[in-house]
């Protein structure tokens, strides 16, 4: 996520009934065209003041905050957080038909650090139902080991040594038009959608990062 500011509303990758039945056209194009774009706006107008921020990546106005001014760093936390997140979410999905589970390195980090693939799926499950409120159940590589996270509202876990892979979102617009409170549901299906080739790219990322 190398852009700088303005930021722009990254568009979907797939088709608004590209996730259908798990997520519907209009949970999507409501989470997407109103939420996200919202977070965009909210950060954009948030760093308008701020010229010397402006040649920042997402990435750094998230993890550098000692050239955040305090006025700004909590809009910058909530709002560029969402972008963050959201953007990130978006893209670790795909088309339930067109998802295949993973394979090679990443199937066996997933091996090693849980013990097998359903008992990571349990895990990750977890966190996103244990998440009090709302927030997100993470997926994260942590100094060469895959590890579970929930975090709340829009904290993203971005750090040394540390890189987000994959986020279920919980927060109750990413469901509650289909789901309405029925938060199992949607964790529990949403795990066919997501986009392990992607996962897997920004895994592959991380072993050149100087961290």
């Amino acid at each position: 996520m190398n852009e700088t500011y303005p930021f722009s509303l990254e568009p979907l990758p797939y088709d608004y009934d590209a996730l259908e039945p798990v997520i519907s056209a209009e949970t999507l194009q409501f989470h997407h065209d109103k939420h996200l774009a919202t977070y965009v706006e909210k950060l954009n107008k948030a760093l308008e003041p701020y010229k010397e921020l402006h040649s920042m990546t997402l990435e750094q106005l998230l993890t550098e905050p000692l050239t955040v001014p305090d006025s700004v760093k909590t809009e910058i936390k909530n709002n560029g957080g969402g972008v963050y997140n959201h953007q990130l979410y978006f893209r670790c999905m795909k088309p339930a038909e067109d998802s295949t589970p993973p394979t090679g390195p990443l199937k066996t980090m997933i091996d090693t650090a849980f013990g097998s693939f359903d008992t990571f799926v349990r895990d990750l499950t977890n966190a996103a139902l244990t998440q009090f409120g709302s927030g997100y159940g993470w997926l994260v590589e942590h100094d060469g080991m895959l590890e579970i996270k929930k975090m709340p509202n829009q904290d993203v876990p971005l750090g040394k040594n540390i890189t987000p892979l994959l986020p279920v979102d919980v927060w109750e617009h990413a469901y509650y038009l289909q789901y309405q409170n029925r938060r199992m549901d949607y964790v529990n299906n949403w795990f066919c959608l997501i986009n392990w080739d992607y996962v897997e790219q920004l895994l592959e990322n991380t072993k050149g990062a100087v961290k």
